[in-house]
């Protein structure tokens, strides 16, 4: 079996940066979905939970090589979790196609690992083209 690996890509974010910019609701409009949002609702640690979103967020768009362009947003890209606490994405229908007609990507198997430090949050995205 060979892991057909198409990107990896990596984000660190300072947690007491996120913290100044999640007090504008602007910003976390702008940032993070609906779903997102309303997730956050039922967590304490609302800094890390933001933090390690975003870093999850331009973590995989460092996976595909693109970063933000190709009219991909941040709320293209949704972070959940698992009951087990396992996160994963979904992705709007717009980036499927982005995936689709861009990058030649018609299948994706997208992997997430997310930690956090009182001072830092981390992600860890690898993007796997699947034949």
């Amino acid at each position: 079996m060979t892991l057909n690996i198409f990107g990896v890509g990596t984000d660190i974010v300072k947690n007491s940066r996120i913290k100044k910019l999640i007090k504008n609701k602007k910003f976390i409009n702008r940032i993070f979905t609906s779903s997102e949002i309303k997730d956050s609702k039922k967590i304490n640690q609302k800094v890390l939970f933001f933090s390690k979103r975003f870093a999850a967020k331009e973590a995989f768009v460092k996976s595909l090589g693109t970063g933000f362009a190709h009219n991909i947003n941040f709320k293209d890209i949704n972070v959940s979790k698992k009951r087990s606490g396992k996160p994963y994405f979904t992705l709007s229908n717009k980036l499927k196609n982005i995936l689709k007609r861009k990058l030649k990507l018609k299948k994706v198997k997208i992997f997430l690992s997310l930690s956090d430090e009182r001072e830092y949050s981390v992600a860890y995205v690898i993007t796997q083209k699947i034949k």
